[in-house]
């Protein structure tokens, strides 16, 4: 659309510039014509010069004959004034602007010099007009002169309607033009365009989008390609989640033998108990990690979410009684409006434990922890905010990576740097998303954005 636009608009301006052009051809044209008649009337004049007797008279009669012979071309007029008056023309009708006795008429006969010039006219049938003038002279005194007169109304409404034509013609031309294009472009485009929708398609739990290879050339030669890239990205993926899955499964058993034979081991001394509690504790910690890569598996998953019907001020109620045992803060729960959601009971869970938890490792003692939810129409708020050490604004974005940690941190976490991701990966299934605040030595806020019904409910 835009280029038709730009090639409509480059027309419009070429029309103008046509008419501009072709009125300053006509004039040349016109002026070349008016020299051309007064060049034949002064070789015919200058023949009459030559014969030894001369009167007004016989002048008279030279003009007769002279109008006699001569056809002028359109909006021409051939104009004698003899003795100070207008004598005879051809065409002998006259306009108005140059009848007898008209102004220009009676400067026309009084001139006692060759004269040219152009003149205006309020009259739109008239237009401007041109003339060359030349004296006749009996006895070596002026007795006469004649005007070539030429009116350019007509060529001027030509010029208009030929730059009409040519602005019709190029904007048909213009229209056709976009048209074929238009047809020939989304032909040769719709692999292209085909393409990106197949790109837009992919995801991490879809890879299966293939783009039928039809015929020869370019097209197909980047179809081709594009299939091999999304074969090599399935094949990357799914060795990824199997491995992850895979390993996961396979370290529980390992884990939970190793710790039931370690519950069984009596320790002789305190020593030998404190190595056992640490390694127990070790070991819980790495079956939390197991569980945290298994869950981020499954999130990629379709079935990932349990939805159910959630009274939202009952469930939030009920967090806030599981997370006030995860440390000895200033608790806090705010609820503003009530309402029910679609969502996962479980995971949603999950994750404000997960934020609450992180938000008890960065807080001390008798520091404020919130719990928040805020119904709206079509969307409602989960919020944990505290006013703890806060999060640099370099780190705010990288820490909801795997395996990422705030890089300026007062404590250290027993998390493997999976918490926060967990909550971004069960917001985002649920058609919602995260946002924090928080500033260095101030506190943070998370904010969970969740719709009361998600897109594939």
């Amino acid at each position: 659309m835009v280029y038709l636009l730009l090639l409509l608009l480059l027309s419009g301006i070429a029309t103008p510039i046509f008419l501009l052009l072709f009125l300053a051809s006509v004039d040349n044209r016109v002026r070349e014509d008016l020299a051309e008649e007064m060049e034949s009337f002064q070789d015919t004049y200058a023949l009459w010069e030559q014969q030894p007797a001369q009167s007004v008279g016989e002048l008279k009669q030279f003009v007769g004959d002279f109008l006699a012979r001569r056809v002028p071309e359109d909006d021409n007029y051939l104009i004698f004034t003899i003795e100070g008056e207008y004598y005879q023309a051809n065409p002998r009708v006259l306009p108005d602007v140059i009848q007898p006795g008209s102004t220009l008429m009676n400067y026309w006969a009084n001139l006692t010099a060759p004269a040219q010039g152009e003149r205006s006219s309020s009259d739109p049938e008239i237009g401007n007009i041109l003339y060359l003038a030349q004296p006749l002279e009996v006895d070596g005194e002026v007795q006469g002169v004649f005007i070539s007169v030429h009116t350019t109304a007509g060529e001027r409404q030509e010029a208009l309607a030929g730059a009409t034509i040519f602005f019709q013609v190029a904007a048909g031309v213009v229209l056709g033009a976009f048209a074929l294009a238009w047809v020939v472009t989304g032909k040769l485009l719709a692999p292209v365009q085909k393409l990106a929708v197949t790109a837009r398609s992919v995801s991490e739990s879809d890879l299966t989008q293939r783009l039928p290879v039809k015929g020869t050339g370019e097209i197909a030669d980047l179809t081709h390609t594009f299939n091999e890239m999304l074969d090599r990205l399935q094949s990357a993926f799914m060795a990824q989640q199997n491995f992850i899955n895979d390993a996961g499964h396979e370290l529980r058993t390992p884990l939970t033998v190793i710790r039931g034979h370690l519950e069984l081991l009596d320790a002789e001394s305190e020593e030998q108990q404190e190595t056992l509690n640490l390694v127990i504790d070790e070991l819980d910690r790495m079956n939390r990690f197991v569980n945290d890569l298994i869950l981020l598996v499954r999130a990629e998953q379709p079935n990932f979410l349990q939805l159910e019907t959630i009274d939202i001020p009952s469930f939030i109620e009920e967090v806030f009684a599981k997370i006030q045992p995860l440390g000895d803060r200033n608790w806090r729960l705010t609820i503003r409006g009530t309402g029910q959601m679609r969502g996962d009971r479980q995971r949603l869970t999950g994750a404000l434990i997960n934020l609450a938890q992180n938000a008890v490792q960065h807080t001390r003692m008798g520091d404020l922890i919130e719990l928040g939810a805020s119904v709206r129409s079509t969307q409602v708020q989960f919020w944990i905010r505290d006013t703890g050490e806060g999060i640099a604004l370099s780190d705010q974005e990288r820490i909801f990576e795997r395996f990422a940690r705030a890089a300026h941190r007062y404590r250290r976490s027993d998390g493997a740097g999976l918490g926060l991701p967990i909550v971004r990966a069960v917001v985002e299934a649920h058609g919602g998303k995260v946002t924090l605040t928080s500033q260095v030595g101030v506190g943070s806020t998370f904010t969970l954005i969740l719709p009361l019904q998600p897109p594939e409910d």
